[in-house]
């Protein structure tokens, strides 16, 4: 079953800790990629001076503003895709960066871990950005096997160092000794 929309509508934090366990589906030229989220970061709106909206609305940063359970699709470096959903009501500019997955079906060649290896392997580009989560779009998520919150490790972001105190937050969470984890491994 595909979340709705009502999934998306408690804010970053919540909903990234919730993601955990969770399925995304992506739709590609072979089929559908049906991989476990065991990684998320969540970025809490103008105040956390890692989020984009930090610095107010912008072109670039628009769908945050707008309802949620739509896709945020941004490009950093000029050459990585990075995948994030939209999370809080309308006007309340939250979303959660999908960093790492776990294939339900093992493929070799098809890297999952990583925000942008993450993306470049499923095909996920800013061609996405502002597509419906809980609707037609070639990216949703399902259901999926609950974890228990005891099996969710919350750590510092990753690549924050300019935030100031917000580099510090607790807001990435991961799936406690999965080997799909990106970046530094969680206690």
């Amino acid at each position: 079953m595909i979340l709705p929309r009502s999934f998306y509508e408690r804010g970053a934090e919540p909903v990234a800790k919730d993601l955990i366990g969770r399925i995304l589906c992506v739709d590609g030229p072979s089929g559908v990629v049906r991989a476990r989220i065991v990684e998320t970061e969540a970025y809490v709106g103008i105040q956390d001076l890692a989020c984009h909206a930090s610095k107010g609305r912008t072109a670039r940063n628009d769908v945050m503003f707008g309802p949620p359970g739509h896709v945020y699709v941004y490009l950093v470096y000029g050459m990585h895709h990075m995948l994030n959903l939209v999370t809080a009501p309308e006007g309340e500019p939250e979303a959660v960066l999908i960093r790492a997955l776990e294939p339900l079906v093992p493929e070799p060649g098809i890297p999952l871990r990583g925000p942008g290896v993450l993306c470049r392997s499923l095909g996920i580009t800013r061609t996405e950005n502002g597509s419906d989560l809980c609707g037609t779009g070639r990216i949703r998520v399902e259901n999926g096997t609950p974890v228990p919150p005891e099996d969710i490790v919350a750590t510092p972001r990753i690549g924050v160092d300019y935030a100031g105190e917000w580099k510090d937050a607790p807001l990435r969470f991961c799936l406690r000794g999965n080997r799909h984890v990106s970046g530094r491994k969680p206690p």
